[in-house]
């Protein structure tokens, strides 16, 4: 009799370990995925690679394909997407919603509740930004990327890489991961190269553009690979944080730095990162050469040349960490190096109950104002030097002209800010000096944008789409 039990274990066993293993195999005829960095049969669900434990989230975009325009799913019932790129959570579209509870904010994004959504369209209409779609299926963004391989390299430039921002993805556990893996594959390149670490011609192993979340990771993951690195950075370190358009910064789980090990910051302030980032860079001896723009990158007879200034760097590989957001134009007044200078927002809501002045008069600087003029006790002056507006979206003059009638907003016309000053800005308008009490100051006056600089280097500029699913992320980190 227990014979017979332990036959028929074994018998029964057997069959349901077969029928899951046959389970979790792909359909015939199913091709089954792999890592796009060491082709690791992969099976769904699945976030690390258990071959090269890269995260594959960071693939997503430089594995998407190229496409020509925008698609729309149309599948379903209509109803609102909110892309959490764009999105400034300023809660407009909240207050517009005729279906109470439909869209609301969470963690400082607007998100749908897809169940009570009626697809009125309303919260698009309201929205001073564009960051909502309505759609009867998944919205897809298209958005304009450079050409890159799975290992972060451009298709056009060998031996040059782009990582972060610049690559089209702006959080910063994607940034981080991006540049400690685009170093890796830089290390993995320059492995049978015989001058590596050759430091007698002053040529480095790699040059990495920019010091902010990629560009850091990528200078430690250099030293973990023991290559001659050189990091150029345009402002200082605390210029990259500056520059973030979040004042709160959300991490949802530990990211792993090079060398320093966990980074996991709970709801941080700017400023806390730049503790953070400040003592990381103290700790493991990173070097960063700062107030060194670049203005050029060139291929040389096998090297690149990286030009700053007036200085010539060599060296066999680059990796481009500069930021999507490229370099703001400044007022150039004093004060404007006060932490309560902002060139981009995105967290409308951190702003609540304070006076803000914005500065500019293309779309960006109306939208922006409208924005914060949306929030509970926010006063706000829009600064601008032209007599009137002449490059804006018809749909934001409209806006900003009801705002100014209704009080919401009030607008200097042929003004200028000449100084900042810790609770005021002092303005020249009509010909005589005002100081307006102020607790913030945001300037949107343009800048040089990223992508025709990576042109003028080579690198190709493609639109690739990705899926905009409604339960998508809202983490800032």
């Amino acid at each position: 009799m227990n014979l017979l039990t332990i036959v028929a274990f074994v018998l029964v066993t057997s069959v349901l370990i077969a029928f899951q293993v046959r389970r979790g195999k792909p359909a015939a005829g199913t091709p089954q995925p792999s890592c796009p960095r060491c082709r690791t049969k992969l099976v769904e669900s699945q976030q690390w690679c258990p071959g090269c434990r890269a995260p594959l989230q960071a693939f997503e975009l430089v594995s998407a394909k190229v496409v020509e325009g925008t698609t729309l799913a149309v599948d379903g019932p209509l109803h609102a997407i909110v892309r959490a790129d764009m999105c400034v959570g300023c809660g407009t579209c909240v207050a517009a919603c005729p279906e109470p509870g439909a869209i609301h904010l969470v963690n400082k994004i607007a998100s749908v509740e897809l169940d009570l959504c009626k697809g009125h369209a309303s919260c698009a209409a309201a929205c001073p930004v564009g960051a909502i779609v309505v759609t009867s299926g998944a919205a897809v963004q298209t958005i304009e990327v450079p050409d890159l391989t799975p290992d972060f390299e451009s298709k056009t430039v060998l031996g040059l890489f782009v990582v972060g921002e610049m690559g089209g993805r702006g959080l910063i556990k994607n940034a981080v991961n991006e540049g400690r893996l685009a170093m890796e594959n830089v290390a993995r390149s320059l492995a049978t190269d015989p001058f590596r670490g050759d430091t007698s011609n002053g040529v480095y192993d790699v040059i990495v553009v920019g010091a902010g979340p990629a560009g850091i990771s990528a200078g430690l993951e250099a030293i973990h690979q023991g290559l001659r690195y050189c990091i150029l950075e345009q402002g200082s370190i605390a210029d990259t944080i500056s520059k973030y358009p979040r004042k709160k910064l959300l991490f949802a789980e530990p990211l792993r730095v090079p060398i320093y090990g966990e980074l996991w910051i709970s709801d941080a302030s700017k400023e806390s990162l730049l503790k953070v980032w400040e003592a990381m860079i103290a700790q493991t001896g990173l070097r960063v050469r700062i107030q060194h723009r670049v203005n050029a990158v060139e291929r040389h007879e096998g090297l690149f040349r990286v030009t700053s200034g007036e200085k010539l760097f060599r060296s066999r590989r680059v990796v481009m960490a500069m930021g999507r957001r490229g370099t703001p134009r400044r007022l150039d007044v004093p004060g404007e190096e006060l932490d309560k200078v902002f060139y981009d927002i995105v967290e409308m809501e951190a702003f609540q109950g304070q006076r803000m002045l914005v500065v500019g008069g293309g779309d960006s600087a109306i939208e922006s104002a409208l924005g914060l003029a949306n929030q509970p006790g926010t006063t706000v002056t829009l600064s601008y030097r032209g007599a009137a507006f002449a490059r804006v979206k018809s749909r934001n003059r409209d806006k900003i002209d009801a705002a100014v009638a209704a009080g919401k907003v009030e607008l200097l016309l042929e003004s200028q800010v000449r100084e900042i000053r810790r609770e005021v800005a002092v303005l020249e308008h009509g010909g005589a000096p005002r100081l307006l009490p102020n607790d913030g100051v945001v300037v949107r006056i343009g800048g040089e944008a990223p992508y025709p600089f990576l042109e003028r280097i080579g690198v190709r500029i493609v639109k690739k789409e990705l899926a905009l699913e409604p339960e998508a992320s809202a983490r800032t980190g």
